[in-house]
């Protein structure tokens, strides 16, 4: 089951109401400002901020 790009577009992060984005694998979607990480089971994303996790930045290299 895919994910409607049309849901994504009006889905809201429920801890801090940014933008959300479907991760490139499809496993998640991502919060592009406080950067959670809310898992998709089964197709059906879950939503809850208890089952969230917190992306690490990216590490930038000198």
């Amino acid at each position: 089951m895919n994910i409607s790009p049309d849901f994504i577009a009006i889905m809201r992060c429920p801890a801090c109401r940014a933008r959300i984005e479907l991760k490139p694998d499809g496993s998640a979607l991502k919060c592009v400002e406080c950067r959670r990480l809310y898992p998709i089971r089964d197709g059906i994303p879950v939503l809850l901020v208890d089952e969230a996790t917190i992306e690490e930045a990216e590490k930038v290299k000198p």
